[in-house]
């Protein structure tokens, strides 16, 4: 690790491959306002007066991509079922802990009042609701709108 001072009046600090550049110092005062950086870097630690960070770089918003309502993770969108944690019981009465994941299948369906199939991922307890109750109506319940997909 070096420190040296640079020609356009800051102290460059370098480590490894990573230079940190920091403003002018005044040596006036040196005394009072005892200021402490970290470099995200390598974990420099440096103490100076009157410390002056630039402007950090303005980052774009993180911005995630949309799902469609069934592509969902491991949860039917339209009863809520998600996995289960419970113990895997051995022959010496050994316990470990698993999860019992819901029986999601891909399913295409009619919906009568699109005229088209809507393709879905959902459980088995779902698929059977719907064979009873219609798929407008589990939809609806469910608070899902089958137009978007």
């Amino acid at each position: 690790m070096a420190a040296a001072g640079a020609g356009g009046g800051g102290l460059v600090v370098c480590n490894s491959s990573h230079k940190l550049r920091l403003p002018n110092l005044r040596k006036a005062n040196m005394a009072s306002d005892l200021a402490f950086v970290t470099s995200q870097f390598g974990g420099i630690k440096l103490s100076c007066t009157h410390l002056q960070l630039p402007n950090p770089i303005p980052s774009a918003p993180l911005t995630l991509p949309l799902r469609p309502v069934a592509g969902c993770c491991r949860v039917c969108p339209f009863t809520g079922k998600k996995a289960n944690k419970a113990n895997k019981v051995s022959f010496s009465n050994h316990k470990t802990k698993k999860l019992q994941f819901v029986n999601l299948q891909y399913k295409r369906i009619w919906w009568e009042a699109g005229k088209r199939y809507v393709k879905l991922r959902l459980s088995t307890k779902a698929l059977k609701t719907i064979e009873k109750n219609g798929l407008d109506a589990v939809a609806k319940k469910a608070g899902i709108d089958l137009r978007k997909e």
